[in-house]
């Protein structure tokens, strides 16, 4: 038999890397006699730049930023040989880079972000992929823009500081100081979520409670991003509110995708075929996928449907594996994992669940191999 281990990261736990690592040990302990391909995926969730600059066997380049609360720190991203350039918002501008109580969505910033990607721009990329999960901003791309040389303008024409907040007083947008280089260069934008800007299930409400945003934080917000939609407009023509994707990354991928023409695609889709997984299918008897938590919501463009759907294509078999699983599994769900399974013993609580994930996987994929051997 031979096995394709593909897991997504196990949120707050593992990275898809050591979720891999951990199946295929699982399955050692097993008496099942198999053959594997490793190979961990993602859908432009945190960790994504990491997988796409090792499998592209990028150089890292290293820069001075600014981390989303204006501190100095280094960050760097992958520069391949023919100029693409790899870059995760998250390694500048994420939530792991904050502690908890320096959560602060009404003021932090993607600046920092821009500035990796004007490093970029000045070693020439011809291409920028760009991974935004895991930040800890609710700017809509404000910081990367100035970064950029976009400039965000009161009534008097003062710049504004203390974004996102200070969005609402936000009268006209400078853009005549933009980095023209960013004007050459193919930006894509991976997207792990299909949340448009405003609304009920736009940044705001769906992701500021994820980064601190208290309800009364969620309203102030989405006034500034409305503030910002409707000016940006006034001042370009392009409606930020209705764009797909556009609420990724707290409203990052509507201000690019407005003010840079950036490419939004399914980060599932295109990293997987920017690393050809489709070939590591080719004999396949089973793939085993996995992440943090199976439901609903992994239907919609998460990591694990995208290479189960591969697979069902070419008949082989999928067996999903969550540290949390659904209960409410509906027939599409059904059609797409032949199994899912859940690597924690109930019940159990979040915090040990987390702690576990390393040990509770292997044992689940060693259970799971002598089941295998038995048919």
């Amino acid at each position: 038999m031979h096995i394709v281990i593909a897991p997504n990261a196990f949120k707050n736990a593992l990275s898809a890397s050591d979720a891999a690592k951990y199946i295929f040990e699982g399955l050692k302990q097993s008496n099942l006699k198999f053959t594997s391909t490793i190979f961990p995926i993602a859908d432009g969730g945190d960790g994504t730049g990491a997988l796409l600059i090792d499998k592209s066997n990028a150089s890292l380049i290293d820069a001075i930023v600014q981390d989303p609360l204006g501190r100095k720190i280094n960050a760097s991203f992958g520069l391949t040989e023919d100029g693409v350039a790899i870059i995760e918002l998250a390694d500048a501008s994420g939530l792991r880079l904050l502690k908890p109580a320096e959560l602060d969505p009404l003021h932090a910033s993607t600046f920092g972000t821009g500035e990796l990607i004007k490093v970029a721009l000045d070693k020439k990329a011809r291409r920028i992929l760009f991974c935004i999960g895991g930040s800890a901003t609710i700017d809509g791309g404000t910081g990367i823009l100035q970064a950029l040389g976009i400039r965000f303008l009161d009534i008097h024409g003062s710049e504004l500081d203390k974004m996102p907040e200070s969005l609402v007083q936000l009268d006209s947008i400078d853009l005549s100081q933009l980095y023209m280089r960013i004007k050459n260069t193919e930006l894509i934008i991976l997207c792990d979520v299909e949340n448009i800007l405003l609304g009920d299930k736009g940044a705001a409400a769906v992701f500021g409670p994820q980064k601190g945003a208290t309800k009364n934080d969620v309203e102030k917000l989405e006034a500034s991003l409305s503030k910002l939609k409707d000016v940006a407009f006034d001042s370009i023509g392009k409606d930020m509110s209705t764009i797909r994707h556009g609420g990724a990354a707290g409203g990052v991928a509507a201000g690019l995708a407005a003010f840079l023409d950036a490419q939004l695609v399914s980060g599932a889709d295109y990293f997987l075929d920017y690393t050809n997984f489709d070939n590591a299918l080719k004999n396949a008897d089973l793939l085993i996928t996995g992440e943090g938590s199976i439901d609903e919501q992994t239907l919609e463009g998460k990591a694990p449907f995208a290479v189960a759907k591969r697979a069902k294509e070419k008949g082989i078999s999928v067996i999903g594996l969550g540290g949390k699983v659904s209960h409410l599994v509906n027939d599409k769900m059904k059609y797409y994992f032949d199994k899912l399974i859940g690597i924690n013993n109930e019940p159990f609580e979040i915090e040990s669940a987390l702690k576990n994930t390393a040990d509770n996987l292997t044992r689940c994929a060693k259970e799971l191999g002598y089941a295998l051997a038995l048919k």
